[in-house]
């Protein structure tokens, strides 16, 4: 038995070949390229570092992690400038010091989450860091009888990841703009002149117990504040529950937490 080969015809088939072969590597590189694109075109998710008011308040922050020393100096100091702050405080600290938990409670002000165990959350997965949520909001529930809608992440650090899981929490994913850096051992004048010339609308302010000068400081600060006409409230009475965006403002750089409105 012969094989008879039609040289044309063999030509003719390894054009098909190769058209075919070609065809099926540029559908890849165009899948991947489109892939690439559409990754790019994703947005970071953010929290809110400040709001976007006319209102003349600002928000008064106070991170819990340390020891609790000084919770009744600050929580007098507060009650005498009839002021309702927040505080963030993490899930150990709540283990550590419950009575002073419901006194924050008692007093009016409000409180949020600030990590579990206060680890670097950027280094942790989705499951860890709702886990990391979970846990203190059960915490504070149990303590306070009332359901957290405040998150701030440890370490000022976040990523998409963090605020995706606040946020698959319905929690609100609070940062900061003006920070006292008390936590340095700053005095209050220090923290003072930091503050004074950058304070505005919608700013949100870090402060933290059990340093060495925030609760003898603490009465000072809220004073010059409100001589500045500024009032001093908590996260929930600044930032805004619907209709709103987080984006960088263009001509500050800052995170902010704009409202806005829908038209018919």
């Amino acid at each position: 038995m012969f094989l008879v080969f039609d040289k044309q015809k063999i030509y003719a088939y390894l054009i098909v070949f190769v058209t075919v072969l070609s065809l099926f590597f540029m559908a890849g590189t165009i899948k991947t390229e489109d892939s690439v694109e559409t990754s790019a075109k994703q947005e970071k998710l953010l929290p809110i570092y400040n709001v976007e008011t006319k209102e003349k308040k600002v928000a008064l922050t106070m991170n819990c992690a340390w020891n609790a020393d000084d919770i009744d100096e600050i929580l007098n100091t507060l009650k005498e400038n009839n002021v309702k702050i927040t505080f963030f405080i993490v899930g150990d600290w709540i283990d550590k010091y419950p009575e002073a938990v419901k006194k924050i409670k008692e007093a009016g002000h409000e409180i949020g989450s600030h990590s579990n165990t206060h680890p670097h959350v950027n280094n942790l997965s989705y499951e860890e860091n709702i886990k990391e949520i979970e846990e203190s909001c059960k915490k504070i529930e149990q303590i306070t009888g009332t359901k957290s809608t405040l998150y701030r992440a440890p370490y000022g650090e976040y990523n998409s990841t963090v605020i995706k899981s606040a946020q698959d929490k319905k929690l609100y994913p609070i940062q900061w703009n003006l920070d006292t850096l008390d936590y340095t051992g700053l005095t209050g004048e220090e923290m003072w002149n930091r503050l004074k010339s950058k304070l505005k609308e919608g700013d949100i302010i870090l402060t933290h117990n059990g340093t060495k000068h925030t609760a003898d400081s603490l009465d000072m600060l809220i004073k010059n504040i409100k001589q500045k006409g500024y009032d001093v409230v908590r996260i929930s009475d600044l930032i805004y529950k619907e209709n709103y965006k987080i984006n960088i403002n263009s001509k500050t750089k800052h995170i902010l937490l704009y409202k806005f409105t829908y038209y018919k």
